[in-house]
């Protein structure tokens, strides 16, 4: 089964993504945060101006009343003789909040006007201050809560946060489908690299439609190549036949029983090698539709022509959707390979998660782990020399392995606990 995996380029880019948003979150958060400051003096000096003018004509008229009308639940203001502030504190803040009081209202610029501040429950801390009124006493008054931060800047640091937050998911929503075409042609490019024939939906930004129409039409050009190429040597083994035909005539009328025997085994070595040679070449263009199938049957229905020379066990009902014939072509020729070089062939059906697995043991000399990759080069031997001293012709593993990588399923080997070697087949699956 196809395993699809997010390209690194699109998480290269989400991640670069991310990291943008977060600056700009970044920074509009410490800027509302600054103009939340300055809102804050200016609120401060704005209730201040008014305070003094408003509770100046109150406290002309209505003395008694002046303190309870002004008071509220961010301010509180009562009258005395005394300042209850003596003088301006040393801050920046205060003066500049001093200022703004004399810009809102310019008539207090001669007025003597003391602020401070002062500690309030919670941790906080209250503007207070004193002005003397136009009648010679003292308005002390307590603003409340002067390092708060007021509703703007958190009404605007969650605005920011969600529009960050929706501009990264349809970033990825978007990224994901810019890409969708680009991981097709990855997915079809792995799976072309392993003989399969995929047919790719040109679609997307205009270069990536150009590339995979080169690629459906590279595949059907290599198609056609590997088709003309089996069909000719197909050809040509079937044209051999006759020849040897010929030579299988002659040598039964060879009467020397040496020459005749020799003459034979050498039309047995070719009669073999061409049926290799094409169960090989018919693996390159071999079609096939994926249906319900048993893998024990289909196994025992591969080793029934070898009677006691083969034996399957572990098969209880196995039924999976995948490729019956390159499944019983692969399987047979491990199971060839595994009697010729074994004498005998030990064949397990098996599963572990979701795959499904065909393992073919022989008792022979087995292969070196160093070879393992080189059994799949068609006529490799691991004898050097080629000599003809052992059966075979290099051409059943790599048939099988050529079978497995064109439907999706894959071959692998191992040594066997009596050191000949296992060949294990991961059934293809739909």
């Amino acid at each position: 089964m196809t395993r699809i995996s997010i390209p690194r380029l699109a998480v290269l880019a989400a991640v670069v993504f991310l990291a943008l948003c977060v600056a700009q979150l970044t920074g509009s958060l410490l800027f509302y945060q600054s103009i939340d400051r300055q809102t804050i003096r200016a609120d401060h000096a704005r209730r201040i101006a008014e305070l003094i003018v408003v509770s100046d004509r109150i406290h002309t008229l209505q003395p008694n009343l002046a303190a309870p009308i002004m008071t509220t639940g961010h301010l509180k203001a009562e009258f005395s003789p005394e300042p209850a502030v003596r003088g301006m504190a040393d801050s920046e803040s205060l003066r500049r909040i001093a200022g703004q009081v004399i810009e809102w209202e310019p008539s207090l610029a001669t007025r003597p006007l003391n602020l401070a501040t002062a500690d309030a429950t919670g941790g906080k801390s209250d503007l207070v201050g004193s002005v003397r009124l136009a009648d010679g006493k003292w308005l002390n008054f307590r603003s409340r809560d002067i390092t708060s931060m007021w509703p703007i800047a958190l009404r605007a640091s969650m605005l920011m946060l969600c529009t960050a937050l929706a501009c990264i998911a349809i970033g990825l929503i978007l990224l994901r489908l810019l890409t969708n075409p680009l991981r097709r042609l990855t997915q079809a490019a792995d799976a072309i690299g392993h003989g399969q024939r995929v047919e790719i939906r040109e679609s997307g930004p205009e270069d990536l439609r150009n590339l995979a129409h080169s690629m459906n039409v590279m595949q059907e050009r290599i198609a056609r190549l590997l088709e003309d190429q089996a069909r000719s040597f197909e050809a040509i083994s079937h044209d051999l036949r006759t020849p040897l035909s010929r030579q299988q005539i002659a040598t039964d009328l060879i009467e020397d029983p040496e020459i005749s025997e020799i003459m034979q085994t050498s039309i047995d070595e070719m009669e073999g090698l061409l049926a290799s040679l094409q169960g090989y070449l018919r693996a390159q263009h071999l079609s096939s539709d994926a249906e319900k199938v048993d893998l024990g049957e289909l196994v025992a229905a591969v080793i029934a022509p070898y009677e006691d020379r083969a034996r399957l066990t572990g098969a209880g009902r196995a039924v999976v959707e995948s490729f019956p014939e390159p499944l019983a072509l692969a399987t047979g020729a491990l199971v060839e390979n595994a009697i010729r070089f074994g004498g005998r062939a030990e064949v397990s059906v098996r599963h572990e998660g979701a795959d499904w697995f065909i393992d073919v043991e022989d008792t022979g000399p087995g292969i070196p782990p160093s070879h393992f990759e080189d059994v799949l080069t068609p006529f490799f031997r691991l004898d050097e020399a080629r000599t003809r001293d052992t059966p075979g012709f290099g051409l059943g593993i790599p048939t099988a392995h050529r079978l497995m990588m064109r439907f999706g399923g894959q071959l692998s080997f191992a040594t066997s606990p009596c050191g000949g070697l296992i060949a294990r087949i991961r059934v293809p699956l739909m």
